[in-house]
């Protein structure tokens, strides 16, 4: 089944059942988009990324409670049943993904769509509201050629249909068994495949649930959840097939066996899984990849405003501030006896701002003679990989060698892409192997660029081998305290780092390093500096 079917089905089965929260439409603003928009109820009401709590929950109508001197609310967008469109999904912040996930949590009222417009695969959907939504597809690569018209006369009959299907208890224990198979902790989702398969049952106009029906919905409301690839199962000799009795008869229809619904789910599971599972990971646990959010009051991604001073800077909310005040009009012309429009001090509201700090690179990589021996040279084309995709996002970037007794800042932060691979391309390689070294240059760099507003990021790329000290001197055991205290150092200052091991194994003390540092930790083996460019990209959110 191709995208566009998969999301015209998702559709219809939604109109079925508004149970299943919703879906998640991964597609960038186009003629795709909006012949799928097409097969949505027309009353369905739009909302986007910075709508106000008002406009969804409902408050006062400012113009009609000045005019008449009493409170006069109005109605909000949740108080109306029906689809919901969310567009810029990405762009959603945690509260109104915390608001939105309440109202799907209260029944049936609103069905979600929302339209994940974003560029970058560190761009998506909350997690906890993409949760609650049962579909999610990805249009990114669908035609306009693809596109086929969909009858809708069936969805009218399923909703009809739709109570007079009951799942058996065979259906569930098989659905759940499959979710647990794709490694899916959720309970939400094995419940989301089993209405699916009542809804698609009705939708072809049965009673009954059959086998169809439970492979097309664990496809579509488990593949997209997926967090391990199911191992085939193993090759087991044929039984004879035990004798059925008449009460058996009416399960037949639901003898498939687990391994054919395995094989419809992982024929929807995406070729780099893995790498997504990790990019994920990744960002859950380190950010999302861009520099760290800053509030302020003068520029950025528009906030809900607050109430607070007039002060050098701020920026009054003049709509907000007339809500606030405009209660205690009557009140307020009676005790100044005079008319007009009176503001106090406790009225005033401040607009607020998010903007986003530009994000530094610290590449540190190890140019002794061990890794120079094996990896320095795929460590080298993969920074430079790396440093043309900063370079498109315009981020800083600072290179830190280390060999010999020590380590050399060989580029401070720039955007300047040729200079950093001129630099790049003269580095040379031999010596020991100064890792703490290398780990104190970029830990200071950090810090000084965390004074200058950016957001830093070190990655280390080495094989984990360090023999010299922070003093210099010759101590492999000395060198690993000094690497560990190091280590300590940046996770209490709370600086991301990435390590990613270059040698031709995993370096088991490197990987106790990288959990001194809550760092992610990536280990190579075999790869070139293509793998090592992407693998990094990754993990970073990029």
């Amino acid at each position: 089944m191709d995208s566009w079917a998969q999301a015209t089905l998702a559709l219809q089965l939604l109109a079925i059942d508004p149970g299943l929260g919703g879906i998640t439409i991964r597609a960038r603003t186009g003629p795709v988009r909006d012949k799928l928009l097409e097969q949505i109820d027309p009353s369905a009401q739009r909302i986007h990324p910075a709508i106000s709590d008002d406009a969804l929950f409902g408050g006062l109508d400012l113009s009609a409670t000045l005019a008449s001197g009493q409170l006069v609310q109005e109605r909000g967008i949740l108080d109306t049943k029906g689809p919901l469109i969310l567009t810029m999904a990405e762009r959603a912040n945690t509260g109104l993904a915390a608001r939105l996930a309440m109202a799907l949590d209260k029944g049936n009222d609103h069905v979600l769509i929302a339209l994940d417009e974003g560029a970058e695969p560190d761009e998506a959907l909350d997690p906890k509201l993409a949760e609650r939504l049962a579909f999610h597809v990805d249009l990114s690569e669908v035609s306009v050629r693809e596109i086929v018209k969909e009858n809708l006369t069936n969805t009218r009959v399923g909703v009809r249909r739709f109570a007079d299907v009951c799942p058996t208890k065979k259906c569930m224990v098989q659905i759940t068994e499959i979710a647990a198979q794709l490694g899916i902790t959720s309970l939400r989702a094995p419940l989301f495949a089993l209405r699916a398969a009542r809804a698609h049952a009705a939708l072809s106009g049965r009673n009954k649930i059959e086998s169809e029906d439970i492979e097309i919905a664990c496809a579509l409301t488990l593949a997209h959840r997926a967090t391990r690839i199911p191992e085939p199962a193993p090759q087991e000799p044929e039984a004879p097939p035990p004798e059925q009795s008449d009460s058996d008869n009416e399960n037949n229809n639901l003898d498939i066996p687990d391994e054919l619904l395995l094989d419809a789910v992982r024929a929807l599971l995406p070729d780099n899984l893995l790498d997504q599972l990790t990019a994920q990971k990744a960002r859950q646990s380190r950010g999302n990849g861009s520099g760290a959010a800053r509030k302020g009051n003068r520029r950025g991604r528009p906030l809900p405003s607050r109430a607070g001073r007039i002060s050098d800077g701020a920026r009054i909310d003049i709509i907000s501030t007339l809500r606030a005040a405009a209660p205690w009009q009557t009140i307020r012309r009676k005790a100044a006896g005079k008319s007009g429009l009176h503001i106090r001090q406790n009225d005033i509201y401040i607009k607020r701002f998010e903007e986003k700090s530009d994000r530094l690179l610290i590449f540190t990589v190890d140019a002794s003679g061990s890794s120079a021996l094996t990896r320095l040279a795929e460590a080298k084309g993969a920074v430079e990989l790396l440093l043309a995709q900063a370079y498109a996002r315009r981020d800083h970037v600072s290179l830190v060698a280390f060999r010999g007794t020590g380590a050399e800042l060989m580029l401070p932060p720039t955007r300047s892409l040729v200079q950093t691979k001129r630099r790049l391309a003269a580095l040379p390689g031999g010596g020991g192997t100064p890792l703490a070294a290398g780990m104190m240059t970029a830990f200071e760099q950090a810090l000084q660029s965390r004074q200058r507003g950016l957001t830093p990021t070190i990655a280390v790329l080495t094989d984990g081998r360090a023999n010299i000290a922070l003093d210099g001197t010759a101590d492999r055991k000395q060198a690993a305290t000094d690497a560990q205290q190091v280590g300590r150092s940046l996770r209490g200052q709370g600086i991301d780092v990435l390590v990613i091991d270059t040698g031709n194994r995993p370096e088991p003390a490197l990987r106790n390093l990288a959990q001194t540092m809550d760092a992610m930790y990536l280990p190579l083996p075999r790869a070139d500096a293509q793998q090592l460019s992407k693998s990094v990209a990754n993990a970073l959110g990029d």
